[in-house]
């Protein structure tokens, strides 16, 4: 799926013409931004925000070793 996003401002002029544009293209859905600020904004209030670490996400590898494989020829 492809999202063309309109700004809100910019709503009124553009989305009609880019929803008639785009009709006959199933994976393009036209939306508008209704957003009025940035979620993560520096310096906000929320706890969660300020408290946020940076930390790696991948998983520590299993300690300890594989074991030898018998190969045979079947």
């Amino acid at each position: 799926m492809i999202y063309c996003v309109i700004p809100e401002a910019m709503a009124d002029e553009l989305y009609d013409k880019l929803v008639t544009y785009y009709a006959d293209d199933n994976n393009v859905e036209v939306i508008i931004d209704r957003r009025s600020s940035a979620r993560r904004a520096r310096g906000g209030t929320d706890a969660s925000v300020q408290q946020r670490t940076v930390r790696d996400r991948r998983r520590a590898r299993v300690a300890g070793e594989f074991p030898e494989l018998e190969l045979t020829d079947d």
